[in-house]
């Protein structure tokens, strides 16, 4: 069975032959990109939303997500200490399995899982800097064509960003996330304070409501799917192990903590919001572009100006996830052109910055394409598909991943390495298909399947272009090896 080359995985982050990458990332940092990329766009985007499916246990599914979660995180530390190049699951697809389009298919499937949550963090972005400044500024268009020119230029200018370098946009990175833990940290201490004051009902974190006759057990399902959302993004720091010191020891530990710290940051703001804002309120926010945690505010804090801060500071939260996701996706694609999987216009990087432009601009144009989609048809459920088809992409990778690490027990363990227990990888597998399926998703949520056919219907496409490229050519035997590697 053909192996990766690791030689040339490695020099996917670099952009050029010669020299491992710079080990920059230390305990610390990693933790921060982490949890920046935990915590984003889904806390505002989809606590209604869950509240909405189940009523006052919304914490449930934020805690169910958060355990499927771990399982494949578990999985994901054995494989990144197992091998730790900068390609993840596409590597660990192709050391299992060894088939150049299943490795395509998982790869460009994580890329467009970026892509999809990008496009839905700028469009919240745009509402979100609309809504603010039109506190200000009387006048200021809020439509959907407002909001869609303020996305892509969100957009443009994460694009740019990435343009300058990685270094760049982990250090962009660290600021929102301070910014972002701060945010969350001020709007829990208000609801605690809202409820020590009377202003809140603890009884109702036992209530289930569902505004249709489902049963307990599907109202949850359906919620742990929409929740799922919200616990994505651990998986993108295997993407950085090449730039992490020490990551056999570190990463076990960060990625962990990580993700716990971020499990309880996410059930305590649903505790809140579920306390504080009446039962009849959750599904329906004062302002539904700005989501319900602002509610949470002006019940506890009515002196605060929320309308005129916090749209603006939940800005950091939004732009950290959109970030992190285009530059991965970016890289993403620059790895598999590289490799000989996408045309190999995408693997061009700038001369000095050594950044994947060709990518960067495939990328950043697929998002505005969805922006521009997600905005002309916003009466039609799309815009809340669109962030759904992220964790939909990605359950589907967690499945492959969670499969990869129990065929990969051929290959020893390092001596430093992490071995999860066998029986998580079979339930992390075995959850993350259950999510997928329509039973977990109702009938108008079924969108999502259409989205992420369409993105990969596009990959397919150009892989198919790239191996015509390959015929034509007529590659020489040292080409054929390369292009047989991945």
């Amino acid at each position: 069975m053909a192996k990766l080359d690791t030689t040339a995985v490695a020099t996917i982050e670099g952009g050029h032959e010669g020299g491992d990458l710079k080990r920059v990332i230390g305990p610390k940092l990693l933790l921060l990109l982490i949890m920046g990329d935990i915590i984003g766009a889904g806390i505002f985007a989809i606590t209604g939303r869950v509240a909405g499916q189940v009523g006052g246990v919304a914490w449930l599914p934020f805690l169910l997500a958060f355990v499927i979660a771990t399982l494949t995180a578990f999985s994901y530390l054995e494989l990144v200490t197992k091998y730790p190049f900068a390609a993840g699951a596409a590597l660990y697809a192709h050391k299992a399995f060894g088939i150049h389009f299943v490795t395509f298919i998982v790869a460009f499937t994580v890329a467009c899982s970026g892509i999809t949550s990008a496009a839905t963090s700028s469009t919240l972005v745009g509402k979100n800097l609309l809504i603010g400044i039109g506190q200000y500024w009387e006048g200021v268009p809020s439509g959907p064509n407002a909001s869609m020119f303020a996305a892509m230029v969100i957009v443009v200018i994460l694009a740019l960003i990435n343009l300058r370098g990685v270094g760049e946009s982990v250090k962009f990175n660290v600021v929102l996330t301070v910014v972002t833990l701060a945010v969350m940290a001020v709007i829990i201490a208000i609801g605690a304070i809202a409820i020590a004051n009377g202003q809140g009902d603890a009884g109702r974190l036992v209530v289930f409501e569902t505004p249709q006759d489902r049963s307990i057990f599907t109202a949850v399902t359906m919620a742990t799917a929409i929740a799922f959302f919200a616990m994505v993004g651990f998986e993108d720091s295997v993407n950085l192990v090449e730039e992490t010191k020490n990551p056999q020891k570190i990463f076990p530990k960060i990625m962990l903590t990580g993700l716990g710290l971020c499990a309880i940051i996410y059930m305590l703001v649903a505790a809140t919001v579920i306390m504080v804002v009446p039962a009849g309120d959750i599904a329906n926010p004062k302002n539904p572009d700005a989501g319900i945690l602002l509610d949470v505010v002006r019940i506890g804090a009515p002196g605060i100006p929320v309308d005129a801060i916090f749209p603006f500071l939940t800005v950091f939260a939004v732009v950290n996830t959109a970030l992190i996701n285009m530059l991965m996706a970016s890289r993403l694609l620059y790895g598999m052109a590289k490799q000989g999987v996408l045309p190999k216009a995408l693997g061009h990087v700038l001369p000095k910055r050594r950044s994947p432009w060709v990518a960067i601009v495939f990328s950043t144009l697929l998002a505005l394409a969805l922006i521009a989609y997600v905005n002309q048809n916003s009466d039609s459920g799309i815009v809340a598909a669109l962030g759904s088809t992220t964790a939909l992409l990605l359950l589907c990778v967690f499945a492959v991943v969670n499969v990869a690490v129990l065929i990969l027990r051929r290959d020893p363990t390092p001596e430093d390495g992490f071995r999860t227990p066998t029986i998580l990888p079979i339930l992390g597998a075995l959850f993350s298909l259950f999510l997928v399926g329509p039973w977990a998703r109702s009938r108008a949520e079924w969108l999502q399947y259409e989205i992420a056919g369409a993105l990969l219907a596009i990959g397919i496409l150009l892989w198919v272009i790239a191996w015509v490229a390959n015929l034509v050519r007529s590659p020489e035997k040292e080409d054929v090896e390369e292009i047989s590697r991945f």
